[in-house]
């Protein structure tokens, strides 16, 4: 595919990130021209989406087949109250092109499995995990591994998040963290932990694609909203992993 040169209207647009040292034309260019695959459009979805569309990512392809609810409106920010019962992924495309026009948003209101995984992720170099499911989060996690392609995995309960960058084989698996699947339930979550959260996993992804600054390869950082704590913990491979064994 032809790489796209910045407009001045994009130059204008991106001036003061531009301005970074390592950053300038040269990675400004290379986001245009990224594509990225977030999966969910909820409480981690809204702020990843909204802050890679207004950093420059070129394309984002979102996919979530929920419909929104008057009770996800406290954290799911790229949605509005008149939008209840409408599909959360064509809720987030109206959202992001008025917030940024010169990103191309394709959505997908499907959910993803095993047969349709390969066509929703596809050109997409990173996958961004905003479930709130285990069963979907393994599947990315394997699509991921096979494919050779970066996943940027978040999770919050109440005020606490996590997050890590998984860049398989330079890292660990998401299966080597967690190797059972946590019981089903309604979760409490204030707003404020998945905005937290979505905007590191929407800096993670901008920090890979650019080649600025260090991924949180082989670490979960941890938020703790309560005490403002932030905490990192070491993650080593699990040598019978399910998961990245067979691609090792």
């Amino acid at each position: 595919m032809k790489k796209e040169n910045l407009t001045n209207l994009e130059l204008q647009r991106y001036s003061r990130q531009m301005l970074l040292d390592g950053w300038g034309y040269k990675a400004q260019r290379k986001l245009k021209n990224s594509c990225v695959f977030i999966a969910g459009a909820g409480g981690l979805g809204s702020p990843v989406a909204i802050y890679l569309a207004v950093a420059g990512i070129g394309r984002l392809r979102i996919c979530d087949y929920d419909t929104l609810e008057i009770s996800n409106l406290n954290r799911q920010i790229l949605h509005t109250h008149t939008r209840i019962g409408k599909y959360k992924a064509l809720s987030a495309k109206v959202s992001l092109k008025k917030i940024n026009p010169h990103v191309k948003v394709e959505a997908f209101y499907k959910k993803i499995d095993e047969k349709n995984i390969t066509s929703l992720v596809g050109d997409a170099s990173i996958i961004v995990d905003c479930m709130d499911n285990f069963s979907t989060r393994y599947l990315l996690n394997e699509f991921a591994l096979k494919k050779r392609l970066v996943l940027i995995h978040g999770s919050v309960w109440g005020l606490e998040g996590r997050i890590t960058t998984i860049n398989f084989p330079k890292t660990i698996c998401l299966r080597c963290i967690f190797p059972e699947e946590p019981p089903t339930e309604t979760f409490p979550v204030v707003g404020v932990t998945p905005g937290v959260i979505g905007c590191l996993q929407a800096t993670e992804v901008i920090k890979y694609l650019t080649g600025i600054g260090k991924n949180l390869y082989n670490e979960i950082l941890i938020f703790d909203g309560k005490q403002m704590d932030f905490y990192k913990l070491r993650l080593k491979p699990d040598p019978n992993c399910s998961t990245c064994s067979k691609y090792r």
